[in-house]
């Protein structure tokens, strides 16, 4: 199994999503899942890395030539693919996955999700999506995607597209039992 992991790169944030992020690539190496990720060495994405590495998993970057350029990309990884673009990068990020892990993060992550969320929403990428919510990171995002719902603006397929779990032990299981996404094009546009 291969999963991509949205993340951060930032390193000024709370203990807790460093313990959580490593705690969560022991588990992926446990269950021989490969990670790919945003390239990064900071961060969560540093955390990430490091945490794979030394438990002895496999782990490939993606990152954009630019980033590299400037010495962003994490120097443990050997496995690693640059990009012209971050529309690019986006697009290498789904080949192969068989699902989508959230982290939080900031607009970059964010703007991957919602992308993901749209795409799945288009059928063009049908796999589980997980959001790991430590620290309830993503409430306020559930939130705004139920005002969504309440105002009209998409159907409550919410559970179907994504899986918002709190604990590190909980994101492998919600791939298992992920809902499968079986709507096609014509259903997305069912609101108009």
């Amino acid at each position: 199994m291969q999963v991509c992991v949205y993340c951060a790169s930032s390193g000024r944030i709370h203990q807790d999503y460093f313990d959580a992020t490593a705690k969560l690539a022991k588990l992926f190496v446990k269950n021989n899942i490969k990670v790919v990720f945003g390239g990064g060495s900071s961060g969560l994405m540093g955390q990430l890395a490091d945490s794979v590495l030394a438990a002895g998993g496999q782990i490939k970057g993606i990152m954009p030539q630019f980033m590299n350029e400037v010495e962003w990309g994490h120097r443990g990884v050997s496995d690693f693919v640059y990009t012209q673009s971050m529309h690019e990068r986006k697009a290498k990020f789904l080949e192969g996955t068989d699902a989508l892990i959230t982290l939080p993060g900031g607009p970059g992550t964010y703007e991957e999700l919602l992308e993901s969320i749209t795409l799945k929403k288009l059928a063009q990428f049908t796999k589980p999506i997980v959001i790991l919510n430590t620290r309830g990171y993503f409430d306020a995002f559930n939130n705004m995607m139920q005002q969504a719902v309440k105002e009209n603006f998409m159907i409550d397929d919410l559970k179907y597209l994504y899986t918002i779990v709190n604990t590190p032990e909980e994101v492998i299981p919600a791939i298992e039992n992920a809902h499968l996404w079986n709507k096609g094009l014509r259903d997305a546009g069912s609101l108009r």
